[in-house]
């Protein structure tokens, strides 16, 4: 039975699991930590509560992951289940197996934020989750995976490894032309195509993520030769038209 879940930071996605998981989740009590919120003992507390809680899923940024796991684990209870919701697997999957040997945890990515959760009214149905590994008992990651599933969401599991260089050609280039666009200030205009108006949105959708964008290159091995597969076919492109 799950009484507590404890959200470590609160930037977009951690605020967003935090108000939307209070709607699906009503029974459950949310603790919260964020290092810019006082603890009112209401909503925000501090690290140590938050990490005892039944469940702590850590939403702190990825260059921040280690120091903050280890700290989880010198306050988590024994039975305390750890989610990994990172954007990269495999540099985050290493920090589980080195310092959660003997703990529960599970590493997913939800493919899925704020924007497209909105952009779907709401709905949680067809949200992929990505799973790339756990240290669960396997019955209850069934009962976890079996939960989810009749809320609609999909659940996807690959390797981290596969997780990561597919996310490289995905969601890191779409962060990548994002920055370039907002970096390059094009705008919407009045006279917009439908096309011009897609490529905003998922500029929109990203714009505001340049630290994620950041360390996602960092701890992202695959994500360079994009950036310099990308880089070379737009030199060609522009080289095409002169």
């Amino acid at each position: 039975m799950i009484n507590t879940v404890g959200i470590i930071g609160y930037g977009h996605f951690g605020r967003f699991l935090h108000l939307e998981g209070n709607k699906f989740f009503s029974e459950v009590d949310t603790r919260v930590y964020s290092r810019r919120a006082t603890p009112d003992f209401d909503v925000f507390h501090d690290f140590k509560t938050v990490a005892q809680s039944d469940v702590v899923i850590l939403c702190c940024p990825i260059s921040e992951y280690e120091a903050t796991l280890k700290e989880v684990l010198e306050h988590a209870l024994p039975d305390t289940v750890i989610i990994d919701v990172a954007t990269v697997k495999k540099h985050t999957n290493d920090l589980m197996e080195k310092y959660c040997s003997d703990r529960h945890y599970i590493s997913t990515h939800p493919m899925f934020g704020p924007e497209s959760y909105r952009k779907q009214g709401g709905s949680v149905t067809g949200l992929r989750v990505v799973v790339t590994d756990y240290s669960l008992p396997n019955d209850m990651y069934q009962q976890l995976k079996n939960a989810f599933a009749t809320l609609g969401f999909v659940i996807v599991e690959m390797t981290a490894d596969e997780h990561d260089r597919r996310l490289a050609e995905t969601l890191f280039l779409t962060h990548y032309v994002g920055q370039s666009v907002v970096e390059a200030g094009f705008k919407r205009t009045e006279m917009d195509t439908v096309s011009f108006n897609f490529l905003m949105d998922a500029v929109e959708s990203v714009k505001d993520d340049k630290k994620l964008f950041e360390d996602v290159y960092r701890f992202n091995p695959h994500c360079k030769k994009v950036a310099d597969r990308l880089h070379k076919a737009q030199e060609k492109v522009f080289n095409a038209l002169q």
